[in-house]
């Protein structure tokens, strides 16, 4: 595998690697800097709002079928890239590498997915008497500003360029700061792939700095973006000033109901590792168990044995399941948690501790019987933990389940036919899975409700969420 790729901004197809300010990338395996981000200046930002305007009027006339074979182009060089994107991927995250490349493919069959969408544009003719004619369009709205979590440095990216590419508009993406590679590997590969240099750019600098510039400027039609709630707030506030439409997806806090009649060999064996994919760090991880009392010790004590066999490592190591998390906010905030959380009373059963003192590692940390008022009960802990409690039966399950203002994603186990079809329907969440581990597919919509979000990525909904209907109507 290459060495980590030099890091650049991507501005109206130029690369801009120097003569600017820059700020440190850390290795989550050592917590030592290994390269330098230069940050874009206002006249850089002002720059890409330029090109971006541009390159919009140049890619929207671009034909359905050019654009499909672009973007089908970017995801074979993204596949033929996929290890050394990965593994810069580790080394700036964390992840095991089989993991980052496994991101770095899922980016690929989602650009895929979505260059078939290019052509599957339809619009309507709606019943109008002779003489008259009236339809309905769907037009790309314009230039979008995107803004990327560092959890999946790739695919976060690619949820915010490819719907829009496909859609017609331009888009500006901001990449985490603390894991770029990923993110601008993806713009690469559409640059490479035939993109207008004007039509896909990517920017760094001060998170705050840079979205208020972006959304200041009237030519940003449309702002996206992947991150905890409370920032998603402020980014909306933003958004209302200048009414671009906006897409949310944010945090989360994962219930997962697991009742008597549930395959509990299956359940352990896919929420585990679940729980600990990406140490934690997902949007979408399962967090609260809510485990029915007759089976909650077996649950617990199979939960705990897996917990305890996780090898966890630097995430360049074949024998590695879970790498160190991506910043010291990360173990610093999970040790907090569990301390507030045995504080009130909960039990600690596996993990609870950092690993070393080099980089940020922190054990796979199971704890049970946690009250409902501790903090971790309530904000979503976004790392290596999982909270497993008993509960008296459906009623209580589900309205725990749906007691907190976050409604991303929700898992339930039991083979009864009848109680899946209420949880379908009773559970607040933008995506369930019932006897399976997985919310996401590339041809599936991806978003919560509540304060999880709104608007839609991946999937067909996706690349509408980039598009304005215009209704024409003709009289002759």
């Amino acid at each position: 595998m290459s060495d980590y790729p030099q890091l650049s901004l991507l501005i109206g197809g130029e690369t801009i690697t120097s003569g600017r300010e820059t700020v440190d990338v850390l290795d989550p395996a050592s917590g030592e800097a290994f390269a330098a981000l230069p940050r874009a200046t206002s006249a850089d930002l002002d720059t890409a709002l330029g090109h971006a305007e541009a390159g919009f009027a140049k890619w929207r006339a671009t034909s359905a079928d050019e654009r499909e074979a672009i973007l089908r182009k970017a995801a074979g060089l993204i596949r033929e890239r996929a290890k050394d994107i990965g593994a810069a991927i580790t080394r700036e995250q964390g992840k095991p590498v089989k993991e980052a490349i496994g991101e770095t493919i899922y980016c690929a069959m989602l650009l895929e997915f979505y260059a078939g969408e290019c052509k599957r544009n339809y619009g309507r003719t709606l019943v109008r008497p002779d003489g008259q004619r009236a339809e309905v369009r769907h037009e790309p709205v314009g230039p979008i500003a995107g803004f990327s979590a560092w959890n999946f440095p790739a695919l976060n990216v690619m949820r915010k360029i490819g719907g829009a590419l496909a859609a017609g508009c331009s888009v500006i993406v901001k990449p985490s700061e603390e894991t770029p590679a990923g993110g601008l590997a993806m713009v690469q590969a559409m640059l490479d792939a035939g993109v207008p240099g004007e039509a896909c750019q990517a920017v760094f600098g001060v998170p705050d700095e840079i979205s208020r510039h972006l959304l200041g400027s009237p030519i940003i039609r449309k702002m996206t973006f992947t991150g905890s709630t409370a920032v998603g707030k402020h980014l909306a506030a933003l958004a209302a000033e200048n009414l671009q439409r906006a897409t949310l997806e944010l945090g989360g806090h994962g219930p997962v109901l697991v009742f008597e009649d549930a395959d509990i060999d299956k359940a352990l064996d896919t929420m585990a590792a679940n729980k600990f994919r990406n140490a934690g760090q997902v949007c979408v991880s399962p967090t609260r168990f809510l485990v029915e009392e007759g089976v909650f010790e077996r649950f617990r004590d199979g939960f705990v044995e897996r917990a305890k066999a996780i090898t966890v490592g630097n995430g360049m190591d074949k024998e590695t399941q879970m790498g160190p998390m991506a910043s010291e906010r990360g173990p610093d905030g999970i040790q907090a948690k569990v301390a507030d959380a045995r504080d009130k009373g909960g039990r600690l059963l596996a993990g609870g501790e950092r690993i070393g003192n080099q980089g940020f590692f922190h054990q796979p940390t199971v704890l049970a019987e946690v009250p409902i008022d501790a903090e971790i009960m309530n904000e979503e802990p976004f790392g290596p933990v999982a909270i497993i409690n008993p509960m008296p039966g459906y009623d209580a399950m589900i309205k725990e389940a749906n007691r907190l203002p976050y409604g991303l994603a929700a898992y339930a186990w039991t083979q009864n036919a009848g109680k899946r079809a209420r949880l379908a329907s009773e559970i607040e969440s933008g995506m369930i899975a019932i006897n399976g581990g997985g919310v996401s597919a590339v041809d599936a919509p991806f978003g919560g409700v509540k304060w999880s979000g709104y608007g839609l990525e991946d999937g067909a909904e996706g690349v509408a969420a980039c598009m304005v209907s215009k209704t024409v109507h003709e009289t002759f």
